[in-house]
């Protein structure tokens, strides 16, 4: 972040410069998505559809592992359902796209206009609890019928007045898991579980270093009994929630009469969860490991792991060194990478090797190879890691760079979490005074940043969020589940405390 002003870099601005627009320049550079037609939502393209893919594959499986199915539920949820839940309506009602016609008419003037309206407005899917709860109520009669592990992969329409690509837009995609169980203990325990998977997919595949806590009752999701999150902190300090769990008591079975029979013929409400990550996920990848030159991709996500670069300068050289690039990317598509076949891609398009190197930079892959018939003839091959500056090469012979394919991979993953942990640790403080605790979030560190995390007592006071929120747009991110119990002083109001949460700005 402190890079010296005359650095000329492929993304400008630089994000010392101006963060957001980094971040929207990173985003077009790499390919991953552009703003569509249509206000507030996204064209995700085939470079970053293939990053959510590879999240979907991932996520799929251990899903299944603990049980749950995939289904889908309709996108038009009826306004009676949605208003079986007042804490739901009062969160998503300023969100929420209504449907109220059925069909469109030519006007007078030759334009198309609404007509035919509805008998009763189609709310367009913001969430699902109360139609696939509706599904359960008909699905659960007894207690054979738990536990109920449903999932499904989705998209969600919440109408975002500030839109930005993949952290908030009008429409995204998810998968939104919903489960239903006979006692409270079976429910929380699958709230908990679901957090834990999360946790360990942003932090082993993405390379994200999270903190899983519990939101405070004002953060908590509409209607839900408890909320757990991953929180992570950004390039410029701010957090961005990363995937939540919900364990929503009985309030939504009791909403859409989900009941079940059990053992001793008496009839009950089950307990149900929810849980969801979304492809703002792609968004914090983005801003958790991206540079001034642009996309940066931990191995165990990226689309591409290795990129051949044929270098011709003679036509007469092109049969040997295409032979060659080939040959070697088949012998690396036989080695295996976190359990799935190395992806290489040989890039033979009609341009220049420079323009070629840079098109692969700006997108993030991992391994990048230039290859030419000198280096052929010398049998030692320059090898360019993404999270290395671009000009840095590592000298190997085929046989070595195949047999250290893996292992190098593997060292690029923990780099850049090992990098993206220490970001984070040198911007999170112990903060035990008020006038500390404003100044943190209010004076710009030698990087030009404004506060991190900061990790201060809190009273259990709703009055106390209100009021760094309003003062500083800083909320309370979560209370951590590994914290420990420390008595203390709230930093805001001065009233005995009994641990310790993390504050920060958030997206």
């Amino acid at each position: 972040m402190n890079m010296p002003k005359q650095q000329k870099t492929a993304i400008s601005p630089r994000r010392d410069e101006n963060y957001p627009e980094w971040y929207q320049q990173v985003l077009l550079a790499a390919d991953l998505a552009e703003h569509a037609p249509v206000r507030g939502c996204m064209v995700i393209k085939p470079w970053g559809y293939a990053l959510w893919e590879n999240m979907q594959k991932i996520l799929d499986v251990k899903f299944k592992e603990t049980g749950h199915q995939n289904a889908y539920f309709p996108l038009f949820i009826p306004l009676s359902y949605f208003q079986k839940e007042a804490q739901l309506v009062d969160g998503f009602a300023k969100e929420c796209a209504v449907v109220t016609h059925h069909r469109l008419e030519v006007g007078k003037d030759g334009k198309l206009v609404p007509a035919g309206p509805l008998e009763e407005p189609l709310i367009v899917r913001p969430t699902s609890e109360m139609i696939i709860g509706e599904m359960f109520s008909k699905w659960v009669s007894s207690y054979r019928d738990l536990p109920l592990l449903i999932n499904q992969w989705a998209n969600v329409v919440r109408w975002e007045m500030r839109t930005r690509l993949f952290l908030r837009t009008a429409e995204f995609l998810w998968q939104e898991g919903h489960t239903a169980h006979a006692t409270r203990e079976e429910a929380v325990e699958e709230t908990v579980r679901m957090i834990d998977i999360y946790e360990e997919f942003v932090q082993k595949k993405l390379a994200m270093p999270v903190i899983k806590g519990e939101k405070t009752p004002g953060e908590r999701f509409p209607g839900a009994t408890s909320t757990y999150t991953i929180e992570m902190m950004m390039q410029d300090c701010k957090a961005l929630q990363g995937g939540t769990s919900h364990f929503l008591g009985q309030t939504f079975a009791k909403s859409s009469e989900i009941k079940f029979q059990d053992p001793a013929g008496n009839l009950l409400h089950a307990w149900t969860t929810s849980w969801a990550v979304t492809t703002r996920l792609i968004g914090a990848l983005v801003m958790t490991h991206s540079d001034d030159d642009g996309l940066v991709l931990p191995p165990k996500i990226a689309p591409v792991h290795v990129v051949i670069i044929p270098v011709i300068h003679k036509e007469e050289t092109r049969q040997e060194v295409m032979g060659y690039c080939h040959s070697l990317a088949g012998e690396m598509r036989h080695l295996l990478y976190d359990g799935k076949p190395v992806c290489v891609k040989v890039d033979d398009r009609d341009m220049r090797g420079g323009d070629k190197s840079w098109s692969w930079i700006k997108k993030g892959v991992p391994i990048r190879l230039e290859i030419g018939p000198r280096d052929i003839a010398q049998d030692q091959l320059l090898l360019m890691r993404r999270d290395k500056p671009h000009r840095e090469t590592l000298p190997l012979s085929r046989g070595s760079l195949v047999a250290k394919l893996c292992e190098i991979l593997d060292d690029i993953q923990d780099a850049l979490y090992t990098k993206a942990l220490a970001f984070r640790e040198k911007n999170t403080r112990k903060i035990d005074s008020k006038e500390e605790f404003y100044a943190f979030f209010t004076s710009k560190d030698q990087d030009g940043i404004y506060g991190g995390f900061a990790y201060s007592h809190w009273s259990g006071e709703a009055s106390v969020e209100e009021k760094v929120k309003e003062d500083l747009g800083v909320t309370i991110r979560c209370i951590p589940l590994d914290g420990e119990e420390e008595e203390g002083v709230c930093v805001i109001s001065g009233k005995k405390s009994q641990r310790r949460v993390i504050y920060a700005k958030a997206y």
